[in-house]
């Protein structure tokens, strides 16, 4: 069985393990790096949940996907700035054993549902160039390229930037 729902400032242990792993299993794919990431203090991890958890930073949500009970995904969605009319999506990880079950496809959809509820016109997100995967998600759920691959600044990786349109607007 698998439940969409959010990380509160406990799970921050939970947290922790699934953005490790996901840099271990993934490390072109996200812009941290596993050493920095395994090098912060549990109060650090706590620290990025207390926040949006206790709606001190309502601009931005963590989900987890858990399948049976086992967290398996990670996705972030902030708006852009409190009063935003876009977001962005981060940290979008399924574990390998579990990809191919629509758990991706979950975790996008919990995303844009918190985006759409605040109103937001567009979801932007990158994505490492190449990554087959990935780019075909987005693209199944309806995100478009945005201009063309840029190089990601200390890495021979490009990324690519892409858009959802989600408001009756085009973004600005």
């Amino acid at each position: 069985m698998l439940a969409i729902r959010t990380l509160r400032p406990d799970d921050w242990a939970t947290y922790r393990d699934l953005r490790l792993a996901a840099l271990a299993d993934s490390p072109q794919a996200f812009g941290s790096t596993l050493a920095e990431e395994a090098a912060r203090a549990d109060d650090a991890w706590a620290a990025r949940l207390a926040a949006p958890a206790l709606g001190a930073y309502r601009q931005g949500w963590p989900f987890i996907a858990a399948l049976d009970g086992t967290p398996v995904g990670l996705a972030w969605v902030k708006l852009d700035a409190p009063d935003a009319a876009t977001a962005s999506l981060y940290q979008v990880w399924v574990a390998p054993a579990a990809r191919g079950r629509g758990i991706g496809a979950a975790l996008l959809d919990a995303a844009i549902t918190w985006a759409r509820e605040r109103r937001a016109t567009a979801l932007h997100l990158g994505v490492t160039a190449g990554d087959g995967a990935a780019l075909r998600l987005y693209r199944r759920t309806g995100f478009v390229d945005a201009g063309v691959p840029a190089p990601r600044a200390g890495t021979d990786l490009a990324e690519q930037a892409m858009v959802l349109v989600l408001g009756d607007r085009a973004p600005d």
